[in-house]
């Protein structure tokens, strides 16, 4: 008998892209090296042996211009899939997205829809550096008309697509960079969604809860084996779905645990952690024990070298000290 192999992050984009070109004929793909190349992280491979160049359409180095046609195509009733490689080139395609895609239902009485998803890659901890590494999520979770995701674990990323597909909206779908090597669990079955705005409870706990998502709830998770072999038990949720958000499900934690600690790689200030901890602050202030705890990167573009990165992003260990420190009852 074979030993049963984990399934990864990467495999389950591919096969929730698959499936939904096989089950959706108006679904196509479009961005820099989907086609040939299978995508910068292989998560497009084999698509276009199996439908063709008219449906995996490789474009120039573009993405104002793809990303516009991408949008015109979801408008004329298809149901595109863009590629953006790095998070990092927002900047130069933000536009189809921030006044087209996501006003256009709104400003037509809600005739016109936009059916679009646009994937792309976050995050540092490669030595990627200042212009390939930046976590923007904050940008498109501002924007309304716009639904926000990223997932944490491979189950997820295959739910949340699927959700993402059949959405009548424009989706941002973010990936995390380390993530492409997690492996965890089995593939789910083809039915299998994840709806937005429902966060999800990954480790009980009655001491803290600390609020996470992508990269940030893997490092919470190691923090939290630790405060265990402590005696401190902290329940750590995956918001998965940064907008719309699940703050039900957060405020129900609080209510148990009395403190609270949210976790984020992108910069600290204005970041998503802010919000999070506001309506903490707003509507949880007479269950709180402790101030609501932040850790995020600091104000500055990331690093390349190794060293200086690692001390730039959260890590287990300065969220177990944050943690035992909003456990003491001290203000941060």
């Amino acid at each position: 008998m074979s030993e049963k192999r984990e399934y990864g992050y990467v495999a389950a984009i591919r096969d929730a892209i698959r499936d939904r070109m096989e089950a959706d004929e108006r679904a196509i793909v479009i961005g820099i090296d989907v086609g040939l190349a299978g995508g910068p992280f292989t998560a497009t491979r084999g698509l276009l042996e199996e439908f063709g160049e008219d449906r995996v359409i490789d474009t120039p180095i573009a993405e104002s211009g793809f990303l516009g046609a991408a949008v015109g195509a979801a408008m004329g009733g298809l149901h595109p899939m863009v590629e953006l490689m790095y998070f990092d080139f927002l900047g130069v395609c933000l536009e189809p997205l921030l006044n087209q895609a996501a006003k256009i239902s709104y400003m037509s009485a809600g005739r016109i829809k936009v059916p679009l998803v646009l994937r792309t890659q976050m995050g540092g901890g490669g030595s990627s550096a200042a212009q390939h590494s930046q976590n923007l999520e904050t940008i498109v979770a501002h924007i309304p008309g716009l639904k926000v995701v990223a997932p944490a674990m491979p189950d997820d990323a295959y739910g949340l697509l699927q959700t993402a597909f059949e959405d009548p909206g424009p989706v941002v779908y973010v990936e995390h960079r380390e993530l492409y090597r997690v492996r965890r669990g089995e593939r789910p079955p083809s039915s299998h969604r994840v709806p937005f705005g429902s966060a999800r409870v990954v480790r009980p706990g009655g001491d803290l809860t600390i609020v996470s998502y992508s990269r940030g709830l893997h490092r919470a998770l190691e923090a939290a084996e630790v405060l265990a072999e402590r005696g401190r038990e902290a329940e750590v949720i995956d918001l998965r779905c940064l907008a719309p958000l699940d703050f039900d499900t957060v405020a129900t934690s609080v209510a148990r645990t009395n403190r609270a600690l949210v976790i984020h790689d992108a910069v600290r200030a204005f970041g998503v952690g802010a919000e999070v901890a506001a309506r903490i602050s707003d509507e949880c202030f007479d269950l709180l024990d402790a101030p609501v705890g932040r850790i995020g990167a600091p104000t500055s573009p990331s690093p390349f070298a190794p060293s200086l990165e690692a001390a730039y992003l959260p890590s287990s260990g300065s969220i177990v000290a944050a943690a035992e420190e909003l456990l003491e009852g001290a203000a941060r």
